[in-house]
């Protein structure tokens, strides 16, 4: 099973609802989580010295075969293996000028990986992360209920399975119009809390998953 989560509009959560479904997970069998969004080692908390990761992989084409995936594999809690996207620090700086086709052959070898989540971080066309959104099993948009976002996934040719929303206090728009205006049920949703961010900021997500996010994401795996 491949899970894609993926946004529209930076500063979504991404990052956040992929670890916290792939802690989830973990929990009733092995799964790993690829990173091409670039943060996941630090959330969870990984010393990762600037090791090779999935823009290499990406990056060297067919002849390196996918035994290569396991040899930047991380451990990075009981269950999960983390796929680092290795690079230079940005969002999307190490994952430019890729082979087109190269983010379905990346979504051809996690398909045969078993339970898999991907943080797609905010998907481009001709991006990796947008074929993996494209042609995941389950391909999971992560929005706030802000208006600016909700314009862009509704303008977004790429139409998900499902949403993640992250509810925020003060917001005028809840699920019901995230489900109006896109057309697609909101499988899970995510409530900002302090304690999350606190975790997010300590690199304690592998460790202490706060229980309101680990609860909430439940919904979506």
């Amino acid at each position: 099973m491949l899970i894609s989560c993926w946004s529209v509009k930076g500063g979504s959560g991404t990052t956040v609802v992929a670890a916290a479904l792939a802690l989830a997970l973990a929990r009733s069998g092995p799964v790993t989580l690829a990173d091409l969004g670039g943060d996941l080692p630090a959330a969870l908390g990984i010393d990762d010295p600037g090791r090779s990761g999935l823009a290499d992989w990406l990056a060297a084409g067919p002849d390196v075969g996918e035994a290569a995936l396991d040899r930047i594999a991380l451990a990075a809690a009981p269950g999960l293996t983390l796929l680092p996207r290795g690079g230079p620090p940005g969002r999307l700086g190490a994952l430019t000028g890729l082979p087109v086709d190269s983010g379905s052959a990346l979504a051809a070898a996690l398909g045969r990986r078993g339970t898999v989540v991907v943080d797609c971080g905010l998907v481009e066309p001709d991006q990796p992360g947008w074929a993996l959104a494209t042609e995941a099993q389950q391909s999971l948009l992560v929005i706030r209920p802000c208006y600016l976002a909700l314009r862009r996934a509704y303008a977004c040719p790429l139409r998900p399975s499902g949403v993640v929303l992250v509810k925020e206090p003060g917001r005028s728009l809840d699920g019901g119009d995230v489900e109006d205006v896109l057309g697609v049920p909101v499988t899970a949703e995510v409530p900002w809390a302090e304690i999350v961010a606190r975790a997010v900021d300590a690199g304690l997500l592998a460790s202490r998953l706060p229980r309101v996010l680990r609860c909430a994401i439940e919904a979506a795996a």
